[in-house]
C-alpha cells in the first residue's frame, strides 16, 4: 500500500512537472509574440521546454507528453485560427513534425544521458561500497568483527537493520547474531531455533530462505556455509536487481574473508601440531637413546648372573626376570625409535638380496632369547630364495610378528613361520600363525593402528603400547608389499601374512 501511495505521488509530480514547464513555455512565447520576434524562437522555447522536462522527470513517456502538449500548445496559441486545432496554412505541419521529431530525439537523449549518468553514480557508489568492505574486512582479525563490519556496511548501502548469523567450524549456526540497531549501534540477538535454520540451509534451492522477519542469503566457503546475511522482509522484497546484484558481491566478499580466516586458523594450528610432534619426536629420540645403553648393560649383568647361578638358585629366577624386562624394554625402545624414524620420514631402505632363512633364523633366535621355553617351527623352501629386502628391517617386523604371537599363546599352543613363493604374483608370501586368543571381530579392523591394544586380553597377558604392528605395516608398505591380518580356518589363533616383490623396484630403491 505504502510503495502504491508513493509511486502515484510520484506519477502526478513528473505530470506537473511536465505541465509547468509546457505552460512556462508558452508564457515565453506570448512575451516573444508582444516583442514581435520570429516564430522559430517560440519552437525553440518550446523546445527547451521538452528537454527540460526530460532532465527532470523518470522515464521517456513525460518527454513525449511534453512533446505532444508542446505541440499543441504552438498550435493553439500561435498559428491561424488561433485558439483552435486548425491549420490554414499547410506549412505548418512541416513545423509541427520538424517540431515534434527535433523535441522527441532531444528528450531521449536527454533522458539517456541522465539514466547513463545516474548509472554511473550508482556503479560508482557500489564500488565505493564494496572497497569500504574489502578494505576493512582484510584487517578483520575474528568472524565476529567480520559479521560486525558486513552488517554495518549492508545496512548503510540497502537502507536496512541488516543481520549476520556466523556457523561455528562445526557447521553449525552459532546461539546469537549481530543486528544493526542504529547508525553506528548494534545489538545481539538469540536464536530461538539454530537446528531448524540449519536445516532449512540445507535444503535450500533458491537465493534466499524467507522467512516471517527476515530474508537469509547463506554465505557459502569452499567448503561449507560460514553464516547467514539476514535481510528484514520489508527492505528484502523491494529489492532491486541491481541492488540484488549488489548484495550478492558483498555477500562473496564477506565469504572469501571468513574463508581467509579459517585458512589462517589452520594454517596455526597445522604448524603448532606439527611444531609439537617434533618436540615428542626429539623427546622420543633422546630418551630411547640415553635408554639403550643401560639396558643394554642390565641385559648383559643379568645374563652373567645366570651364567654363575644354578637354576634351583632363586637368585637365577631374579636374575631372568631381570634379563625379561630389560629385553622387553629394549625391543620398545627400538619400536620407538623406528615410530620416530617413520613419522620424520627418515625411514631409510638398504635393500640387498638377503636369504629369507637367514633373516627368519635370525628372528626366531631373538625370540629364544626372550622365551626360550617356547619352540617356533619353521617351515621354508627347499631352494634357496633371495628376496630384495632391508634384513634388519624385515627381520623387526618377523620379531614384532612372532612376540606378538607369543603373547597371545600359551607355551604349549603352537607358532609357525611359513615361507613361499608365489610365481604369479612374483612375491615372497611370509606367515606367522599360532593357536593362540585369535583376533577378536573388534579388534580386527584397528590392529595395524598406531597405539592401539587390544581389548580382551587376560591378566597374564604380556604389556604392549600398541606400536608393533603399525610399525610392521609401515616397513612392508615401504618395501612394496601388503600385510594382513586373519583368524584361522580351522580351529582358534591367528594368521599374519606379508609380502614381499621378488623383484626390486626403482621407486622403493630411490626411497
Amino acid at each position: 500500500m505504502n510503495r502504491m501511495i508513493l509511486r502515484k505521488g510520484a506519477i502526478f509530480q513528473d505530470f506537473l512537472c511536465a505541465a509547468i514547464f509546457v505552460c512556462a513555455a508558452t508564457g515565453v512565447g506570448w512575451l516573444f509574440r508582444l516583442l514581435q520576434f520570429p516564430e522559430t524562437n517560440i519552437v525553440v522555447v518550446y523546445i527547451l521546454s521538452v528537454i527540460l522536462t526530460a532532465r527532470f522527470t523518470n522515464g521517456y513517456i513525460w518527454g513525449i507528453l511534453a512533446t505532444l502538449l508542446s505541440t499543441c500548445a504552438f498550435n493553439i496559441f500561435f498559428t491561424h485560427p488561433y485558439y483552435t486545432l486548425s491549420v490554414d496554412d499547410p506549412t505548418y505541419f512541416i513545423t509541427f513534425a520538424i517540431m515534434a521529431i527535433t523535441s522527441i530525439i532531444t528528450s531521449a537523449l536527454t533522458s539517456k544521458a541522465k539514466e547513463m549518468t545516474a548509472e554511473a553514480i550508482r556503479n560508482g557508489q557500489e564500488s565505493s561500497a564494496l572497497y569500504y568492505l574489502t578494505s576493512h574486512l582484510a584487517e578483520a582479525e575474528s568472524a565476529d568483527e567480520i559479521a560486525r563490519i558486513t552488517v554495518e556496511t549492508v545496512s548503510r548501502i540497502m537502507d536496512c537493520r541488516a543481520a549476520c548469523l556466523c556457523f561455528n567450524e562445526e557447521g553449525k549456526p552459532e546461539r546469537t547474531f549481530i543486528q544493526q540497531k542504529g547508525e553506528s549501534d548494534q545489538i545481539r540477538r538469540s536464536v530461538p531455533n539454530p537446528d531448524q535454520i540449519q536445516r532449512r540451509i540445507e535444503n535450500l534451492r533458491t537465493d534466499f530462505d524467507a522467512e516471517e522477519e527476515f530474508y537469509d542469503w547463506p554465505i557459502y566457503g569452499s567448503e561449507s556455509v560460514l553464516g547467514i546475511l539476514r535481510i528484514p522482509k520489508t527492505r528484502a522484497e523491494g529489492l532491486a536487481d541491481q541492488q540484488k546484484k549488489l548484495l550478492h558481491s558483498m555477500i562473496e566478499s564477506t565469504a572469501i574473508a571468513m574463508d581467509r580466516l579459517r585458512v589462517i586458523k589452520e594454517r596455526i594450528r597445522s604448524r603448532e601440531e606439527a611444531a609439537q610432534e617434533r618436540y615428542r619426536g626429539n623427546l622420543l629420540r633422546a630418551v630411547s637413546h640415553d635408554l639403550r645403553t643401560p639396558l643394554a648393560g642390565i641385559m648383559g649383568t643379568s645374563e652373567m648372573i645366570m651364567d654363575m647361578t644354578e637354576k634351583s638358585d632363586a637368585r637365577y629366577a631374579l636374575a631372568d626376570g631381570i634379563y625379561k624386562d630389560a629385553d622387553w624394554l629394549h625391543a620398545l625402545v627400538e619400536n620407538i625409535l623406528s615410530l620416530t624414524r617413520l613419522q620424520d620420514g627418515r625411514l631409510m631402505l638398504h635393500k640387498e638380496q638377503e636369504p629369507v632363512e637367514e633373516v627368519i633364523g635370525a628372528a626366531v633366535l631373538a625370540i629364544g632369547k626372550r622365551a626360550p621355553e617356547r619352540e617356533i617351527a619353521v617351515h621354508i623352501p627347499d631352494e634357496v630364495l633371495m628376496v630384495p629386502m632391508d634384513a634388519r628391517l624385515i627381520g623387526q617386523v618377523l620379531t614384532n610378528l612372532l612376540d606378538n604371537a607369543v603373547k597371545h599363546t600359551l607355551p604349549e599352543e603352537e607358532i609357525s613361520v611359513t615361507v613361499s613363493k608365489d610365481s604369479a604374483q612374483q612375491m615372497a608370501v611370509f606367515t606367522v600363525a599360532d593357536r593362540g586368543t585369535g583376533i577378536s571381530a573388534q579388534d580386527q579392523p584397528n590392529i595395524f593402528q598406531m597405539f592401539y591394544t587390544t581389548k580382551g586380553k587376560g591378566p597374564d597377558a604380556k604389556r604392549g603400547i600398541g606400536l608393533g604392528l603399525a610399525i610392521c605395516d609401515s616397513i612392508v608398505t615401504a618395501h612394496g608389499g601388503t600385510i594382513s591380518a586373519h583368524n584361522q580356518e580351522k580351529g582358534k589363533g591367528a594368521v599374519f601374512t606379508f609380502t614381499l616383490p621378488l623383484e626390486e623396484n626403482t621407486d622403493d630403491k630411490a626411497q
